[in-house]
């Protein structure tokens, strides 16, 4: 919503079931502009400001359509609702309202209650679509999850990608069962009472089907990223390229009714503006939600530890909800995974490290960096733990560090469960990687299915060159190979197995108690303290709350005896993952007594 006017999507092809279709394109360069509709006739388009604009009064959803160039070119619309044929074929008109929500009643849930689960929508079935994943939905209802993030679904080149490469925003993908099959989704998650995050990205396009330097001036050459040229935010002409991005997080959250959106690696969207567009698309965002009245938010992926992401307006900042805590996982991992200290994992791997992540947030708070061989980051000690979102594993830190092997695959059971217990009694929001929470045996693994071999080629060496520091000699795995996609499918019979239940259910004890006691979901790290022994190797958190209840989570990663002391008559074992009579080697969740 902008000067007291609700929002729609005016732009692409939009269905007035009185008036016909009207389509829209921004293309303030351009001399001429033509629409292709269906088999007819290439329908001259009149220019209206920097948009080319047309009503046909006889079209109607169903109709597919393309922009014709002077030179013969066709192309499907920048701002597409759905892309049958891939990135390369016709667009069609779709009537948004047409879909029947059963969400009446849904407003959405508190960020601060968000326990997160990530999942890639083709790998996460063996059919990879929507429908399929709503079958799992009870399945992680029962876990205690209350937030479904998707990696992006929005169209890229052939069936198998990780969404980053995606080309058309605003067109879920037809593999996974397009826009109905998404909006059926949505749907049946919060049926379940559960929320959904889309993982957005507007830093770059993919390379293979991206036409949107054909219509305007959508990237610059000022600034550069690990993908080629920036998007123009800053510059002439850049209102059309902001309003792009703005319009398309209003419309995730108003014609799919979204929850959140994670903005993928902010720290390449480049805006020297006096109002960033990362400012401006947060306050359009919950503008918007309080419109719709539904709680709302935007979390960010950012490589910078800079609390501006997350600061108030008058302390200078972006206001951005939360954003991931990539350093929770790097503490985590570098010192339970021998020799993982390399590139950006290089300067972690002690207790301490694990201790300021719970404590403070970003380790790197203004110290010097190894890896960048600068000073690097600020404080963020003064925010809560709900601004950011932790994990000990994601699509991301399994692919690009382990060459597809999750931490499961990489450390031995008892201490796999310490670093569960960790986590889940964090004062951050925590999130799971699909499959981890029964500690999944497949690998996830990068993969493309790009048309052209000579680009497909470029990004599979590409793809060597960026990680070769984690990359083992004989185990690099071509990401255009089918097998990196099949293989990187969740394994859900290993559910059947008493090893793996067991895993699950010490997940889903976990999340009980975070649930069920203030000490362990109330975010304070203000009532957080962290002890640490790095010789004894081990780790003693305690949280507080101002009701009074209390917890301590006693970590030890030696496999030797050490208790905690704590008068037993003051506090009660809750759980702990010992398997064994062996205190070795295991978490100890305690609770004060009332």
């Amino acid at each position: 919503m902008e000067n007291g006017a609700p929002w729609r999507l005016s732009y692409g092809a939009t269905w007035f079931p009185d008036e016909g279709v009207r389509f829209r394109v921004w293309a303030p360069e351009l001399n001429c502009l033509s629409l292709q509709l269906s088999q007819r006739a290439a329908i001259a388009m009149p220019r209206a400001g920097e948009d080319f604009e047309l009503l046909v009064p006889d079209a109607q959803p169903g109709d597919t359509y393309s922009f014709l160039f002077e030179d013969g070119r066709r192309r499907p619309d920048p701002v597409s609702r759905f892309q049958p044929n891939g990135v390369h074929g016709s667009s069609q008109v779709l009537d948004p309202d047409a879909f029947i929500w059963s969400d009446g009643d849904w407003k959405g849930i508190a960020l601060s209650d968000y326990i997160l689960y990530e999942i890639h929508i083709g790998t996460f079935t063996p059919q990879g679509t929507f429908a399929s994943a709503i079958s799992k939905l009870r399945h992680l209802k029962d876990l205690g999850i209350t937030a479904i993030e998707l990696m992006p679904v929005g169209e890229f080149p052939g069936a198998r990608n990780w969404g980053y490469d995606q080309v058309d925003l605003y067109a879920p993908h037809s593999v996974y069962g397009g826009p109905d099959g998404l909006k059926s989704f949505v749907d049946a998650c919060h049926q379940a009472g559960l929320a959904v995050v889309l993982d957005v990205v507007y830093n770059h396009l993919g390379p293979e089907g991206n036409y949107l330097a054909e219509f305007g001036p959508y990237y610059t050459d000022q600034y550069r990223t690990p993908w080629g040229r920036a998007m123009n935010y800053d510059g002439p002409l850049s209102d059309g390229v902001r309003r792009f991005v703005i319009d398309n997080a209003l419309y995730w959250l108003t014609e799919y009714h979204i929850d959140a959106l994670r903005l993928d690696a902010i720290h390449e969207i480049f805006d020297l503006s006096a109002r960033p567009v990362l400012s401006e698309l947060r306050d359009r965002f919950h503008q918007q939600a309080a419109y719709l009245g539904r709680g709302a938010w935007i979390i960010a992926e950012s490589d910078l530890n800079d609390v501006r992401i997350l600061n108030s307006r008058a302390e200078g900042g972006h206001a951005l909800d939360a954003q991931w805590l990539d350093e929770f996982h790097h503490s985590v991992r570098g010192y339970l995974v021998p020799g993982a200290n390399r590139a950006y994992l290089a300067g972690f791997g002690e207790l301490r490290h694990i201790q300021k992540a719970i404590t403070e947030g970003f380790v790197h708070d203004g110290g010097y960096s190894s890896y960048r061989r600068r000073h690097f980051g600020s404080s963020s000690r003064d925010l809560p733990g709900h601004r950011f979102v932790a994990f000990i594993q994601n699509h991301d830190q399994i692919a690009n560090t382990g060459q597809g092997a999750r931490l499961s695959h990489l450390v031995s059971i008892e201490r796999y469960k310490i670093a569960v217990a960790l986590l889940l009694c964090s004062p951050c929001l925590p999130l799971l990687f699909m499959g981890e929470e029964f500690a999944e045996t497949n690998p996830f693994l990068y993969f493309t299915s790009h048309g052209d071999p000579a680009l497909a080629r470029l990004v599979s060496e590409g793809r060597w060159k960026e990680f070769e520091e984690f990359t083992v000699a004989g185990k690099f795995v071509d990401p255009q190979a089918p097998g990196a996609f099949e293989r990187s499918k969740i394994h859900w019979d290993l559910l059947d197995d008493e090893r793996h239940r067991a895993v699950l259910n010490l997940y889903c004890e976990l999340i009980r108690l975070r649930k069920q006691w203030p000490c362990l979901h109330n975010g304070r790290k203000d009532l957080t303290r962290v002890e640490i022994d790095e010789a004894a190797r081990w780790l003693r958190l305690e949280r507080a709350d101002p009701s009074g209840c209390r917890a301590v989570l006693f970590c030890n990663f030696s496999n030797t005896e050490v208790a905690p002391a704590l008068d037993a008559s003051e506090w009660t074992l809750a759980l702990s993952t010992s398997a064994g009579p062996s205190p070795g080697c295991s978490a100890s969740l305690y609770i004060a007594n009332p």
